[in-house]
C-alpha cells in the first residue's frame, strides 16, 4: 500500500481527472481506440484528440460503452475510493497551494513568481505532455509491432512523457508494465521507477511479454 498512496497523491497533484475516471477513460480508450467510443478520437484529428475533447460533451458512444466497462477491481480498492470521494478538497491543495507555498517559504521566491512557474508553468507542461500520447503517438511515429492501428512508437512523446511515448507497443501489448519493447531507462523514467519500487517489495508481480511472443507480432503485423 505504501507504493499506491504515495502514486494516488501524485496523480492527485497531476490534476487530470482521479484515478477512477481516469482508468475508466484509458480502459475505454483501449477497448474501442479511434472509434465514436473512445473519449478522445484520432480520427477527429489532432486538436480533438489533445485538448478539444475536453472542451465537449463526450459523445454518446463512449457514456453507452464506457458503462459496459468493469471497474470492480477500483471500487474494492480503499484508497481509489477515497481519493474519488476527497479529490475536490485534496486536489487544488497538491497541484497549486503547496507546489507555490514551498518556493516561497523555503527560500524566499517572489509569491507571484512561484505560482506561475511552480503550479501554472509545471502544470501545463504536464498537461501536454500527457496531451500528446493521446495525440501524436496516435498520428505521427512508426508502427513495429501493428501497422493496422493508430497507435505509433514516437520518441519525442516517450522522451516528454517519461516513458510513455511507446504507443504502438502498448496498444499491442497493453499487460506490459514497462508500456515499451525494452524498458530502456534513458527514455522510459517510468519504468526505472516500477523497477526500483520492485526492488524494495513495493511492486510486484510485474507482467512482461516473452521476445519469442514480440517477433512473432512484428513478423505478423509490423510495418517493417
Amino acid at each position: 500500500w505504501p507504493l499506491r498512496l504515495i502514486l494516488a497523491l501524485l496523480q492527485t497533484m497531476a490534476f487530470q481527472n482521479h484515478i477512477y475516471e481516469w482508468v475508466r477513460d484509458h480502459r475505454v480508450h483501449h477497448k474501442f481506440t479511434e472509434t465514436d467510443a473512445d473519449p478522445h478520437n484520432a480520427k477527429r484529428g489532432f486538436f480533438f484528440s489533445h485538448i478539444g475533447w475536453l472542451m465537449v460533451r463526450k459523445h454518446k458512444e463512449v457514456f453507452e460503452k464506457g458503462a459496459s466497462i468493469d471497474m470492480s477491481d477500483l471500487e474494492k480498492d480503499p484508497i481509489v475510493m477515497l481519493q474519488k470521494k476527497t479529490y475536490l478538497v485534496v486536489m487544488p491543495i497538491l497541484c497549486f497551494l503547496l507546489p507555490s507555498w514551498i518556493p516561497v517559504y523555503f527560500w524566499g521566491e517572489d509569491p507571484w513568481t512561484s505560482w506561475y512557474v511552480a503550479s501554472i508553468w509545471r502544470y501545463t507542461m504536464s498537461l501536454n505532455f500527457t496531451w500528446l500520447v493521446n495525440s501524436a503517438a496516435h498520428i505521427w511515429g512508426n508502427k513495429p509491432f501493428d501497422k493496422n492501428i493508430g497507435a505509433t512508437d514516437n520518441l519525442t512523446v516517450a522522451i516528454c512523457a517519461i516513458g510513455e511515448g511507446w504507443h504502438n507497443y502498448h496498444h499491442v501489448f497493453p499487460w506490459d508494465y514497462k508500456a515499451a519493447e525494452l524498458g530502456n531507462y534513458r527514455t522510459n523514467i517510468s519504468t526505472a521507477i516500477i523497477d526500483l519500487a520492485a526492488k524494495y517489495g513495493w511492486a510486484y508481480d510485474l507482467k512482461t511479454v516473452s521476445t519469442q511472443m514480440i517477433l512473432n507480432r512484428v513478423t505478423r503485423t509490423g510495418d517493417g
